[in-house]
């Protein structure tokens, strides 16, 4: 009986140890392989599928889509042209499914889509380079819970500490906004900021400084399944027909408030900074005309900045707001945005009205519409031009 328990015994061992072998199991092929010329190889492993394609962020590639081609023995591959260096995002369709690459642990969220991502760099002075975790000083990232009176919630946002932060030196603060359908990850996972951060103050190109990215959804207290409203599906617009008690604006000094108060930071306006992205940047431009001698430096990226007035007195509380901000001299008003943006028209008449009021402000154009390349691009250059 005793040797019966043991051979039962090492059975459940053994099976156990084969469960965990299944759930820690690699797939068959690797994938992607960035090779030296910056071409990239996909593979995947199906021998049963019939149709298989990668899906992806490829600006050399006009189509967006890679046909795979399979092998003899059930791997699908292809190999794209050389890339230029950059962060890509991609996914894989087999029979008209779309799937993330099972080879590929590097999964981000955007909204509620999940997509592959890999670095193509060329040398240490390319964008895929800047995006990458390299051999520098790291700063930490925290997430962190605040109180903001003016919404009546505990809140949720991502504070970003550079490596010198030590609790005695003081540092200045950038507030950096996400967009439409976002959060308080979006900045961190999809813009890649502390990367950036950390590598562009390691190579002298900017000031340390802390970065504040909180969430911007006034109806929302944190990204999906980090509040009590639990695992629900973003969709960018969840929980708005609740109504707010204030907009992400008028609630904004509550986040001010709290860095001031838990940090090292230089409290004063020449030590804030705020830019955002599309809905990121209206709250930019909201808060500009909100808070016109908090802030000296304010950034809008693709931003949906909306002049639509209802009526004559609308119109004389804009120019009265316009006038009081420009009129406190902030050091910089930037604006940048992608020649394909849907939103260039709204930041074409905001322009037209900063020149014919003869306000100065700083205008950045380049290719490419609504996407989180540029606004990696947009985060860099800022960056660099602010606390000097």
């Amino acid at each position: 009986m005793k040797r019966l328990i043991v051979f039962a015994s090492c059975c459940l061992m053994a099976l156990g140890s084969m469960a965990q072998q299944q759930l820690g199991q690699r797939p068959r092929v690797k994938s992607p392989i960035v090779n030296a010329d910056g071409s990239v190889t996909f593979n995947f492993y199906d021998p049963t599928a019939q149709r298989v394609s990668i899906n992806g962020d490829f600006k050399e590639i006009s189509s967006q889509r890679l046909e795979m081609n399979k092998q003899d023995n059930g791997v699908w591959t292809v190999t794209t042209s050389p890339l230029n260096p950059e962060l890509y995002s991609y996914s894989i369709s087999v029979d008209g499914q779309r799937f993330v690459d099972p080879a590929n642990s590097y999964v981000n969220r955007d909204i509620s889509t999940l997509s592959n991502i890999f670095i193509v760099s060329k040398s240490n002075d390319d964008k895929g380079h800047l995006y990458q975790v390299n051999n520098v000083p790291h700063g930490t990232l925290s997430r962190v819970w605040y109180d903001s009176p003016t919404l009546g919630q505990q809140r949720r946002m991502t504070v970003y500490l550079p490596a010198a932060y030590d609790g005695k030196k003081r540092f200045p603060v950038m507030y950096l906004l996400h967009g439409h359908g976002g959060d308080e990850t979006a900045w961190a996972d999809l813009g890649r900021a502390s990367q950036i951060m950390d590598n562009l103050i390691a190579e002298g190109k900017c000031v340390p400084m802390i970065v504040v990215m909180p969430n911007g959804n006034p109806t929302c207290n944190a990204a999906p399944g980090w509040w009590h409203e639990g695992m629900y599906t973003p969709d960018g617009n969840a929980f708005n027909q609740r109504g707010a008690k204030a907009t992400m604006e008028e609630s904004f000094m509550d986040i001010v408030r709290f860095v001031d108060s838990h940090y090292q930071t230089i409290a004063k306006r020449s030590g804030r900074a705020v830019t955002g992205l599309s809905m990121g940047g209206g709250h930019t431009f909201g808060i500009s005309r909100l808070y016109p001698d908090t802030f000296d430096y304010y950034g809008l990226q693709s931003a949906a900045t909306r002049m639509a007035f209802g009526g004559s007195d609308s119109q004389a509380k804009f120019d009265e707001q316009m006038a009081r901000l420009f009129n406190s001299k902030p050091k910089l008003y930037w604006i940048a945005i992608g020649k394909e943006d849907f939103l260039m028209q709204m930041n074409k008449d905001l322009r037209k009205y900063l020149d014919q009021k003869g306000y100065p402000y700083e205008y950045y154009e380049n290719d490419g519409g609504h996407i989180w390349r540029n606004w990696r691009i947009y985060l860099t250059m800022f960056a660099q031009k602010i606390f000097k």
